[in-house]
């Protein structure tokens, strides 16, 4: 499976502290293949079978600032208020029938602001923090979902093994995440 990535960082500042590879488009191309091949190579985890057998998958990466993600909520959640990271499904209107030749994921924002502020509370690095909320966004992208506690548990742990798999160390308190659980009332696939 190949992936196809557009990464969007225009308008993103980066902090001379900040590591220069830390929205490096081929490292995140990599990093986000890896964990697909990851979840479709285990039969545990739901993946849905036309992104399994897709030859190609397409998905956008967008990293913002907190007023530009405070626009997306408000819109597509009626939230006005600036949030770590959103999802656009683009499955969810996918026919059962489509060609699994390229098969396109959706759209991941994530706001640096705010990964910033998080990553210190939880004592980790910026990096960790992005990789957190850009594992959660895929997993929205796959289908998954946290309505519940349970789910929320199930989807945190997943997280928490893709990370794992790229880099054991730095794992700071990521699983003690606070999530924003409540998406029942969440129009549309904006999570």
């Amino acid at each position: 499976m190949e992936l196809d990535l557009a990464l969007d960082r225009e308008g993103v500042t980066l902090q001379p502290s900040d590591s220069n590879d830390l929205l490096d488009e081929t490292a995140w191309l990599q990093q986000l293949e890896h964990w697909l091949n990851c979840i479709c190579g285990d039969s545990s985890l739901n993946c849905p079978t036309l992104v399994s057998s897709a030859e190609e998958l397409s998905l956008g990466l967008r990293f913002t600032d907190d007023a530009s993600i405070c626009e997306l909520n408000g819109t597509w959640r009626q939230r006005e208020e600036p949030t770590d990271v959103l999802s656009f499904a683009a499955l969810e209107d996918a026919p059962e029938w489509l060609d699994n030749g390229s098969v396109e994921l959706g759209d991941i924002v994530i706001s640096l602001d705010t990964a910033r502020r998080q990553a210190l509370e939880h004592n980790h690095s910026l990096k960790r923090e992005l990789q957190w909320l850009a594992s959660h966004g895929l997993l929205h992208l796959l289908g998954w979902d946290h309505p519940d506690d349970a789910r929320l548990e199930e989807m945190l742990a997943c997280q928490d093994n893709l990370l794992n798999t790229i880099s054991p160390s730095d794992t700071g308190n990521v699983l003690s995440h606070e999530a924003d659980s409540d998406n029942s009332d969440v129009p549309g696939d904006a999570h």
